[in-house]
């Protein structure tokens, strides 16, 4: 029987053996390949328990960015894992156009059942399957511009969508998204956008609200739209928290007034809700908290739970009667070979079945409630400018001297120094830029919470330490 500290050795020897056989054979969305395997360290991962993944080496490390968002209720959710497993010894993928399965049909039934609704205004109807959160942008798009091209009007060909949003890295989303260090390589490919400015509220002026920074950026939006609205299709935007932004938040009064701005002009609002959406910001869907219903909603990442690839966009009456005709090039030609796949689908009714049995949301407010009183005692430290929150989203914004006005250069690293250090104390923290996050799975619990506070304390101090020193 191998000692303790063998068994130790051994399995530090696995995990380095796959780190090896990784990088001689893949590619890794999002990262520069030539920072692993020293400046950025590759975690080969084992297995998943709730809020906890496993590295081969036996370490185990929180997930406190739920995977990239799309984890709700831990890793290897028993009742999910069956779902599929069920599905899979009855009908594992089938031709969507044609053809129809019951968990495609149960799916989008349910999902119209909970969609946001707005007293006085067409329901959401209809929906439409793809494969992940990028190519359900993608459908969105593509349905409101050949909307209005099937009714005749051509010169509505433009987007509308926000500073620093992000909707995906396909072509068509990134076109609407504004992220310099993703963007700027392919714009030469992509389609032109209208750019209005972020409701943003760490951008508020001095004695100014976060309402009066939604009020200020929707009078904006409003001149574009006046300058702009017979070449415009569609807005795009993601309600409450722009993620990939640094999980930047507005006030919900935005939306409301967008909304009004949308339907004065003649202009289909999309709601992005594929990492807002499921409870992320504290109501099942973000456009609830301002009362509104967008004209296209897209869904993905906690769909299925964050078991399986899946995008969901859904539509009005009206969006999907424009595109009936007896002639096929009005017709919607959009596919993906996986379209409304029977064990994704299966994931995600099971997905839904848990939000209904378990209590989701009013959980979900007891535990940002302790992410909240946890979060508060950031506030006084030297080098956070903000602390912000929108239900189980909580983010830090670190700057120099704790002041927005001086960040740090980008050259210091902070969040990589930050990720590292988060590692080596057991989680897995992904900062987007200097900016630090907590996503986790709803299933944490008070010990891991507190565990994420003080590793998240820990790593800002190493990483702004480590920076000065270098």
């Amino acid at each position: 029987m191998l000692t303790e500290a063998a068994a130790a050795q051994a399995a530090g020897d696995d995990a380095e053996a796959w780190r090896r056989r990784d990088l001689a054979v893949l590619w890794h969305p999002c990262t520069q390949m030539r920072e692993h395997p020293d400046t950025l360290p590759l975690l080969p991962i084992a297995r998943g328990e709730g809020p906890w993944l496993v590295g081969r080496d036996g370490h185990r490390y929180l997930d406190a960015i739920s995977s990239w968002w799309t984890n709700l209720f831990g890793h290897a959710e028993p009742r999910i894992a069956a779902a599929i497993a069920r599905q899979a010894t009855t009908l594992e993928h089938v031709i969507l156009a044609g053809c129809s399965h019951a968990p495609a049909v149960e799916l989008a039934e349910r999902l119209l059942a909970i969609a946001p609704r707005e007293p006085g205004r067409e329901p959401l109807t209809k929906v439409f399957y793809a494969d992940n959160g990028s190519a359900g942008v993608e459908v969105a798009l593509k349905m409101a511009f050949h909307w209005f091209r099937n009714r005749g009007v051509e010169g509505r060909t433009k987007f509308i969508a926000l500073d620093n949003g992000y909707h995906g890295e396909t072509l068509g989303a990134l076109a609407v998204g504004d992220i310099p260090l993703y963007r700027r390589v392919y714009a030469p490919l992509l389609a032109e956008a209208l750019f209005a400015p972020s409701p943003d509220a760490y951008q508020c002026e001095p004695g100014e609200t976060p309402a009066d920074r939604a009020r200020r950026a929707a009078g904006t939006l409003g001149e574009l739209l006046q300058r702009h609205a017979d070449e415009v299709c569609a807005l795009i935007l993601e309600p409450r928290v722009q993620c990939a932004g640094g999980m930047r938040m507005h006030d919900p009064l935005y939306l409301k007034l967008v909304r009004e701005l949308c339907d004065a002009h003649g202009v289909f609002l999309i709601a992005d809700e594929i990492a807002v959406g499921f409870g992320r910001t504290g109501t099942m869907f973000a456009s609830e908290q301002s009362g509104v219903q967008p004209d296209l909603l897209c869904l993905s990442k906690g769909l299925t739970g964050g078991s399986m690839p899946l995008a969901a966009v859904l539509a009005t009456q009206s969006i999907y009667d424009g595109f009936l005709d007896d002639s096929r090039e009005k017709a919607f030609l959009h596919s993906h070979s996986y379209t409304g796949n029977p064990l994704a689908c299966a994931a995600a009714l099971a997905t839904l079945d848990i939000f209904a049995s378990d209590g989701v949301i009013a959980r979900n407010r007891v535990t940002s409630q302790r992410m909240a009183d946890l979060a508060a005692a950031f506030a006084d430290h030297p080098h956070v400018a903000d602390v912000r929150q929108a239900g189980m989203i909580v983010a830090f914004e670190l700057t120099r001297n704790g002041d927005k006005r001086t960040p740090f250069d980008s050259a210091a690293r902070i969040g990589l120094r930050a990720y590292r250090a988060a590692l080596d104390r057991g989680v897995l923290l992904r900062p987007l830029g200097d900016v630090l996050y907590w996503m986790p799975p709803y299933c944490i619990d008070d010990d891991a919470l507190q565990l994420l506070a003080a590793t998240t304390r820990a790593a800002m101090d190493h990483a702004i330490e480590e920076a000065a020193c270098a």
